[in-house]
């Protein structure tokens, strides 16, 4: 694929501004300045530089943020910034979105991908990935409160229970939960229901995908294959 179109695909901009940024040197490949905007390169495992900073080529983007608390999973934030913010511009130009959704103060593991059918995949209620959460609550834990959750609790918008998959208590005021639904605002409403309240949320996990202990909040990474094919894993985060 010719370097200009490899730019453009990746999200550097318009045909004409991908190939004025090869011709003023701006690209490297292989350590070597590329200034021919037609020079022909294969993308399995591709890397190149702009203006520097390593990129990785990548048909269909996947990346995991640690998202921060006061950022919005959309496009169009009511309140708050958008998580999208804290992507590069190529990112955001390709049209990566989130999976899913954490609310405004719900910190921890998101992913955003421009793969359509990667998303409805992860999100499909039939796929059951499980989602592991740490919560803090304002009252201690107790068994009873475990035990409940594990049962089902009833929401005021589905006459069906709905349980946890895993709970165990981390804390005199902190509980560990994997669910492998997407309801709305879903960890404190049925932790609500126990009759207890939920004062921070974190998630730490997607499938056997962890959110890695070196990366800070604010910041993101690309998912390797690995990490990809441990999302669809049978483990469930930490234990």
């Amino acid at each position: 694929m010719q370097l200009a179109q490899i730019l453009f695909t990746q999200g550097f901009g318009t045909r004409r501004i991908c190939a004025g940024i090869v011709a003023k040197g701006l690209v490297r490949v292989g350590g070597q300045v590329v200034d021919d905007p037609h020079a022909d390169f294969g993308t399995d495992e591709l890397v190149f530089e702009v203006e520097g900073r390593a990129w990785r080529y990548a048909e269909q983007a996947l990346v995991m943020l640690h998202k921060p608390a006061g950022h919005e999973c959309s496009r169009k934030p009511r309140h708050h910034p958008s998580v999208l913010s804290l992507l590069p511009p190529p990112l955001r130009t390709r049209g990566v979105q989130p999976v899913g959704r954490l609310d405004e103060d719900t910190t921890g593991l998101l992913l955003l991908t421009d793969d359509g059918a990667l998303i409805r995949r992860l999100t499909s209620p039939k796929q059951h990935v499980p989602k592991v959460y740490e919560a803090g609550t304002k009252h201690p834990v107790t068994d009873e409160q475990i035990a409940r959750l594990l049962q089902g609790v009833v929401l005021d918008d589905d006459p069906q229970p709905v349980r946890a998959a895993a709970a165990e208590r981390t804390g005199d005021t902190a509980l560990r939960l994997t669910l492998t639904e997407g309801k709305y605002h879903q960890v404190k409403r049925m932790v609500a229901a126990v009759g207890n309240r939920v004062e921070t949320l974190h998630r730490s996990a997607m499938g056997g995908l962890m959110l890695p202990a070196d990366l800070p909040p604010g910041a993101w990474r690309w998912v390797d294959a690995g990490e990809r094919a441990a999302i669809f894993s049978e483990g469930t985060g930490p234990s």
